[in-house]
């Protein structure tokens, strides 16, 4: 199988599959006990705890621990809304935002906040001047995508928190796609608070983190809750914390080397559809816009994205058509309509990403199965022999 869709999930590292295991059997205790097994299980959440901070560049006491990026998001925003004074229930967030986000808003919308969602100019960005448009007095908190997880799209995060900060509204970022990818300086850039994920920097899943910088108010979802400073309900996983902190380290401190090697393997496939004169463009010309190397958001413009998908399945290979959490929505997606992309042009995307052991034998294979695509539409009836023969052949 040709694994392409490392935006989506990636698999764990070997160096966090030995701390899981090796913690799952020796430090089994829980956190919260008093006894010695208790503090040893203690030990290893408050090193991770410490080494998390360090690699997004904030302090150890506001990092929170959770089940993963879908809940991290959903508690960030709700415990910093809760913080806010009464007066600040506006909310602010993007058409572009991941699901989890989406749906905090619609849940927020239906406890009586206000909420506002704004759409990014044709390449993308939130510029300055769009937030501030939107911006009122009872502004409380924004959240904005980082990057966002099917075009990659880079926010110019720097710029929007000194914005919202001259005006004291607080800044969430969702930074699942980044964390790893790119460097994350959290309290250097002026994010307030922000969300990462373990099984996108090849950890296990089912365990996230949160980030707020510590003196910024913030009132826990679940009243009386003892784990996490109250931040979250639930026994710490322990196991799954320290293999997320041993991933994370690996991948961050490869993150230079990892870069070049998504940016080479980036300009091969544009190269490549080029020479062979596939009908495959970029949905976002990298002339236009900063997008994250390892994503490639792209039109096949002969063909729907699902088949498209489910053709490359049939031959081993695994794409996306987005993002895995709006997977069972079969609409165009809400990033191509914030584009503004035509529902034929929407209907058309697809989402290639690549890992650390991506090669571009790899993408020879991904190229030739566009080819025998393309010779579909243009009427050749030898086409699944092609298929299946090349199939055979490759195994």
């Amino acid at each position: 199988m040709i694994y392409l869709d490392f935006a989506a999930s990636t698999p764990i590292c070997s160096e966090a599959l030995l701390v899981f295991n090796q913690l799952s059997t020796d430090i089994y205790g829980n956190a919260s006990s008093l006894h010695d097994a208790g503090g040893k299980a203690k030990l290893i959440v408050d090193y991770s705890r410490r080494k998390i901070a360090e690699l997004i560049g904030g302090s150890a006491e506001g990092i929170y621990f959770t089940s993963g990026g879908t809940e991290a998001n959903m508690l960030a925003i709700q415990s910093l809304l809760n913080g806010l004074p009464e007066q600040k229930r506006h909310f602010i967030t993007t058409a572009m935002e991941h699901q989890s986000i989406h749906n905090t808003a619609a849940f927020l919308a239906n406890q009586g906040f206000d909420i506002t969602i704004i759409e990014p100019d044709e390449y993308g960005h939130i510029t300055r001047e769009i937030l501030e448009s939107h911006l009122r007095p009872e502004t409380g908190l924004v959240s904005i995508q980082h990057a966002n997880s099917e075009m990659g799209v880079v926010q110019d995060i720097r710029s929007i928190s000194a914005l919202l900060h001259e005006k004291d509204i607080l800044l969430h970022c969702d930074a699942v796609q980044t964390f790893g990818k790119i460097p994350i300086d959290a309290d250097d850039s002026g994010i307030d608070a922000l969300s990462v994920s373990s099984h996108k920097v090849y950890g296990p899943k089912g365990v996230g983190a949160v980030y707020i910088r510590p003196g910024i108010n913030w009132k826990p979802v679940y009243p009386y809750t003892l784990h996490e400073n109250g931040f979250r309900a639930g026994t710490v996983n322990v196991p799954g914390i320290g293999a997320f902190t041993e991933a994370a380290e690996h991948t961050v401190n490869h993150l230079s080397q990892n870069l070049t090697h998504y940016q080479n393997l980036r300009c091969y496939f544009l190269k490549q559809i080029k020479i062979r004169s596939l009908p495959v463009t970029l949905a976002l010309e990298d002339s236009k816009a900063y997008c994250l190397p390892h994503i490639v958001g792209c039109f096949f413009h002969s063909f729907e994205g699902q088949y498209v998908m489910l053709e490359c399945n049939r031959n081993n290979i695994c794409i996306s058509t987005g993002s895995a959490c709006s997977a069972g929505y079969h609409g165009p997606s809400q990033t191509m309509k914030a584009l503004k992309k035509t529902e034929q042009e929407a209907l058309q995307f697809i989402r290639i990403s690549f890992g650390n052991t991506t090669t571009t034998e790899h993408l020879d294979l991904l190229l030739h199965t566009f080819t025998l695509l393309q010779k579909q539409k243009k009427g050749d009836h030898d086409f699944d022999r092609k298929s299946k023969a090349y199939g055979r052949q490759q195994a």
